[in-house]
């Protein structure tokens, strides 16, 4: 819990802080005060989709940083490599059409985290 008048940890920018706000102080002394997501129907789905989406990147980006990993140290025959190749192609190319349908590009997804930077390498 942060005192009031101090700054967050990670301030969050962009689309997402406007859906964020600090909740108004509770009149129960223990209760602390909580985010609550603005829920504007208009915003609503897209930002949902925005962090799941952003979250699927992350968890692609890892495996394929993985796959490297384990390509490069000899762990996989030859068949597996190409199976991983195409299947992370795929999974790609799915993810751009998913960005498409929610009208973000790749750009969007990467969340600003403040003085720790971005969520996603900007490879």
């Amino acid at each position: 819990m942060r005192r009031p008048g101090s700054e967050p940890i990670v301030k969050i920018t962009g689309p997402l802080e406007d859906a964020l706000e600090i909740a108004e102080p509770s009149e129960d002394a223990e209760r602390p005060n909580r985010w609550r997501l603005g829920t504007d129907p208009e915003t609503a789905e897209r930002d949902l989709s925005r962090l799941v989406l952003t979250l699927v990147e992350l968890v692609r980006q890892l495996v394929e940083r993985q796959c490297v990993r384990r390509m490069d140290q000899g762990d996989l025959s030859d068949e597996q490599v190409e199976t991983l190749g195409l299947t992370l192609m795929r999974l790609e190319d799915a993810m751009n059409e998913l960005c498409e349908r929610f009208g973000l590009s790749p750009s969007d997804l990467n969340l600003d985290l403040g003085p720790l930077g971005t969520l996603l390498p900007s490879d």
